[in-house]
């Protein structure tokens, strides 16, 4: 059963494609297949073993249904895949196939791969809001405008201020995320108990050549470790409420006794079923959804924090799809916000009018320096 209806409002069509089934299976079958060449290489089976493994991963037609069917049963995906390779191959290759590893090295690196090319999609879209915010702070870096704290107007700030925080908010967060990914999306090969057993002492070697094959930084049997995984998930989380925060503050600025900000005018978006007069802030409605949902999701992750022995039982089953979750929310969330900042519409006349009505003065402090100061540290 499709359920675009429900997850595509929510998120973008790429993001979509990099978790889906087909996306899934891919990584699957270059597990297999980059383990094999890998073995080869190192003497442990055949070349022609491995060329025919690999030839069969890359021509393999599989029903993703059926195969989900049978992982269902099974509590894995890798024992109806093997098992579905093993029978398609000679028996020289079948028993060649998938040597020295378990469910949990193919598990590990899907995610790391799916969670490296979707932060790369990510990580455009917040470049473009870094980008397109720090224009706008500049801009209005001395346009008085009113600030407000606890929801009441409070004193003076550069309008810019406002729009440079959402902008070096973005900017951590992604740094942030960066630098998670690139820490813990990382091949995990450790195979039964994580001591790489069955392969002649040439483990180590093994697994340089396969996160070569698999385009992922190497690293140690990572299996009851999952630190990795939850910074990331907490980053993208960190990431979701920052996106959050601006679209806070737009939807408040968009309201009609306020009008100082409002998102871009699209056909078709931000309408209302019932109101035609309506213009309602639907990109500040995704990334707030999204806010919303994240921490949950986060919360499970951490929760398999303590797993057990060399291999947990249900912790780090849970984290793939609360990841691909957490992903599609962000990706989400970015886009909405990135159509926003390029687009955000400034009333500098409601500004003014809101600021004289304050009767608090115009005296915006440092507010100038504080602009270049913030989007300097952010550009670092």
């Amino acid at each position: 059963m499709s359920q675009l209806l429900r997850t595509r409002p929510a998120t973008t069509d790429g993001m979509l494609a990099v978790f889906d089934d087909g996306a899934t299976l891919r990584h699957a079958l270059a597990f297999e297949a980059e383990l094999a060449r890998a073995e080869a290489a190192e003497g442990l089976i055949g070349s022609a073993e491995a060329e025919t493994i690999a030839r069969l991963c890359g021509d393999i037609i599989i029903d993703p249904a059926a195969l989900a069917a049978e992982a269902a049963l099974a509590g894995t995906l890798a024992i109806p895949l093997v098992a579905r390779l093993r029978k398609a191959l000679p028996e020289a290759a079948a028993k060649a196939l998938h040597k020295g590893a378990t469910s949990q090295d193919i598990a590990d690196v899907i995610l790391a791969c799916q969670i490296r090319e979707g932060h790369a999609l990510l990580a455009a879209d917040l470049a473009r809001i870094e980008t397109a915010l720090a224009a706008l702070a500049r801009r209005h870096a001395a346009t008085p405008a009113i600030g407000r704290t606890l929801l009441q107007d409070a004193l003076p700030i550069g309008f810019g201020l406002r729009i440079a925080q959402w902008q070096a908010n973005v900017a951590d967060a992604a740094k942030r995320l960066g630098h998670e990914v690139e820490a813990g999306a990382v091949l995990q090969f450790g195979g039964a108990a994580g001591t790489r057993s069955g392969l002649a002492g040439k483990g180590a070697t093994v697994a340089a050549r396969l996160a070569a094959g698999l385009d992922l930084p190497n690293a140690a049997p990572w299996q009851a470790r999952r630190g990795g995984i939850a910074g990331i998930a907490s980053a993208l989380a960190i990431a979701i409420g920052c996106l959050g925060k601006m679209a806070r503050d737009v939807s408040l600025l968009a309201q009609n006794s306020v009008g100082e900000a409002r998102e871009p005018a699209v056909p078709g978006r931000g309408g209302s079923s019932a109101m035609a007069h309506k213009r309602n802030p639907t990109g500040c409605q995704v990334a707030l959804s999204a806010a919303l949902r994240a921490p949950g999701l986060v919360a499970g992750i951490l929760a398999g924090l303590p797993a057990e022995e060399e291999r947990g039982l249900g912790g780090w089953q849970a984290e793939g799809p609360a990841l691909a979750e957490l992903f599609l929310l962000a990706a989400g969330a970015a886009e909405a916000m990135a159509t926003v900042a390029e687009g955000l519409e400034i009333d500098e006349a409601a500004i003014a009018r809101n600021l004289a009505a304050a009767a608090l003065g115009g005296d915006i402090g440092e507010s100038e320096a504080l602009v270049e100061a913030l989007l300097g540290d952010a550009g670092r």
